[in-house]
C-alpha cells in the first residue's frame, strides 16, 4: 500500500507528513510527528485520552484517519501552553490537584480549553457535560471541575478592561 502525503496546521505551524491510508491521526500525532501528549486509552473513543481540536471541533484522534487531516488545523497539548507559560487551564490543573497518574490530563486540558474558547462563562453542569467524554480512573471529577471553574474566572478577569 502506497503511502499519502498530507499536508496540515499542527498548533499554529505548518507540517507535512506521510502516512499508510489507514493510520490514526493519533499515531501520526504521536509516533512521526513525536507529539506525545495525546494519549491512547482505549481505540474506540470512549475515554477521551487522545482529544485533540481539529478545525476548532473536538475530537477523539484515535477515530479520525490522518489523510483527514489534509488541509485542516490540529490543536494538541503540545500548543495549549504558550511558550513556558502555562495557559490558565493548566495552571489551575496544578493548583486544584486535578490530576494524580497525568494519562488523562492531556485530554481534559484540551476538552476544557476548547469549552472556554467557546464559553468564558459555562456553570457547573455546562462543564460537567462538555467533559462528560473524557474519562479518569485516579480523580474524582470535582477537582478536575473546580480547575476549570476557576480558570473560566481568571480569563474572565484578563478579558475584562480595567
Amino acid at each position: 500500500m502506497s503511502k499519502i502525503r498530507v499536508s496540515t496546521t499542527v498548533n499554529g505551524d505548518a507540517a507535512e507528513f506521510l502516512c499508510e491510508p489507514t493510520s490514526s491521526l493519533l499515531d501520526v500525532l504521536r509516533d512521526t510527528m513525536g507529539l506525545t501528549g495525546s494519549k491512547e486509552g482505549c481505540g474506540s473513543g470512549d475515554c477521551g485520552a487522545c482529544t485533540v481540536v481539529l478545525d476548532g471541533e473536538m475530537v477523539c484522534s484515535c477515530l479520525v484517519l490522518a489523510p483527514e487531516a489534509e488541509g485542516r488545523t490540529i490543536a494538541t497539548i503540545e500548543g495549549v501552553a504558550e511558550g513556558s507559560v502555562l495557559h490558565p487551564v493548566q495552571q489551575k490543573f496544578l493548583e486544584h490537584a486535578a490530576l494524580q497518574c497525568g494519562f488523562c490530563t492531556p485530554g481534559f486540558i484540551v476538552a476544557a480549553k476548547a469549552l472556554l474558547d467557546r464559553n468564558p462563562d459555562p456553570t457547573e453542569s455546562e462543564v460537567r457535560y462538555w467533559l462528560a467524554g473524557n474519562l479518569c480512573r485516579c480523580t474524582g471529577y470535582d477537582k478536575i471541575v473546580r480547575a476549570v471553574m476557576a480558570a473560566a474566572a481568571e480569563l474572565r478577569q484578563e478579558r475584562t478592561p480595567a
